[in-house]
């Protein structure tokens, strides 16, 4: 009895054992195989040829706007306020696709995003989100540039981790913050210059410079919610490097200043549907950027149905108009998208400064249409 009694006890922890030295083996084998780094799969961020450059050619620099792509998970998200007839088979992918239409028809310098490039609520992984929705920009291998929205953030990521990954991103220029003496509110506060062309006396010149800044989300000011606003610190910031430059300089974020409210009394080029979803705060943007005096233009987006243009003490105010199917809209409008296109003037066969700015927009109907072309500055103004 003993003697059986000890022959099951080997048995058993000589079964122990094998099942130890299995469990090891396929450990080492299977799991440790699959956690090793493969160097073959290690890439290096794709960078576009900086700094930013007119074209020599034709003396151009031509700026997509996209606005508002507010984008879910892709196929699985459906499109708001489109026909009937369109509805079926209306997804993000209807986004991508119109961004790619624009990319290819208009042939841009640069691709600007002004904010909520993802709707947060409707993704359950911002980084696939984000990697789906620039992908039009990555694959046409154009240097692009994106700043956020009030909806970005909504998701698995906040908004340092969203400027940080969109900055990591190929052929991106974005920049989380810039180094400055005094810490700056927000993320996606950044400058980028575009110089003269190759080979001109504007070479190693700024001739345009853009300016991009994080307006924020939603505060509580006084118990009640309010949208975001650009802080006094972005502002000093602004300033600091306006002064340094004779560059024309553009801005680009997402909420529009309270005073875009004015321009519903006062002429437009194009549409006001919606009333100014604006802070209850107004921080003196339009004050700060009058005083800088290099600005002329702000390109915009957030209220989705207004596309319009609009002049402020000197300054052009610019909507993108929404371009997400999954944003909301309004049945029958088409999304859209706007073009900023720069040119410089020409004398003795070499270029010499910026001549004019003007813009319009792009429509995503079967024919891409081109509307409300206008001029914004010209050198003789």
């Amino acid at each position: 009895m003993k003697m059986e009694n000890i022959i099951t006890k080997w048995i058993t922890s000589f079964t122990y054992l094998i099942t130890i030295l299995t469990s090891i083996y396929l450990f080492h084998t299977q799991l440790l195989h699959n956690l090793q780094v493969n160097f073959n799969y290690i890439t290096i961020k794709k960078s576009p040829q900086l700094p930013l450059r007119f074209n020599s050619q034709d003396g151009t620099f031509k700026i997509l706007q996209v606005a508002d792509m507010h984008f879910g998970q892709g196929l699985l998200t459906r499109c708001r306020d489109v026909l009937p007839s369109q509805f079926q088979c209306c997804s993000d992918l209807n986004t991508t696709r119109f961004v790619e239409r624009l990319i290819e028809a208009e042939k841009p310098d640069f691709l600007a995003f002004t904010g909520d490039n993802i709707f947060g609520s409707s993704t359950p992984d911002a980084a696939e989100s984000l990697f789906d929705v620039f992908r039009p920009a990555v694959e046409s291998r154009l240097p692009w540039a994106a700043v956020l929205g009030n909806h970005d953030q909504e998701s698995t990521l906040n908004r340092e981790e969203l400027m940080s990954l969109i900055s990591l991103m190929d052929y991106s220029v974005s920049q989380v913050n810039p180094s400055f003496e005094d810490p700056i509110d927000g993320f996606g506060n950044y400058n980028l210059q575009v110089h003269g062309p190759y080979g001109s006396a504007l070479a190693n010149s700024s001739v345009l410079s853009l300016f991009f800044l994080d307006s924020g989300d939603r505060v509580t000011v006084d118990g009640r919610r309010t949208y975001g606003w650009i802080r006094n610190s972005q502002l000093d910031w602004l300033q600091h490097v306006s002064e340094k430059q004779d560059a024309l300089g553009l801005g680009f974020f997402h909420i529009p200043i309270p005073e875009i409210k004015q321009l519903y009394y006062q002429k437009i080029v194009g549409e006001f549907q919606e009333a100014v979803a604006c802070s209850s705060v107004n921080s003196q943007v339009l004050e700060k950027l009058v005083a800088v005096k290099n600005v002329k233009a702000v390109f915009i987006g957030h209220d989705h149905t207004n596309d319009f243009c609009g002049n402020l003490d000197g300054i052009w105010f610019c909507y993108g108009g929404g371009s997400g199917y999954h944003g909301y809209g309004k049945v029958g409008w088409s999304r859209r998208a706007r073009v900023i296109h720069a040119q410089l003037s020409k004398k003795d066969s070499t270029w010499v400064g910026l001549e004019r700015l003007t813009t319009w927009k792009r429509l995503d109907d079967k024919m891409l249409s081109k509307i409300d072309k206008q001029l914004l500055w010209s050198h003789e103004s």
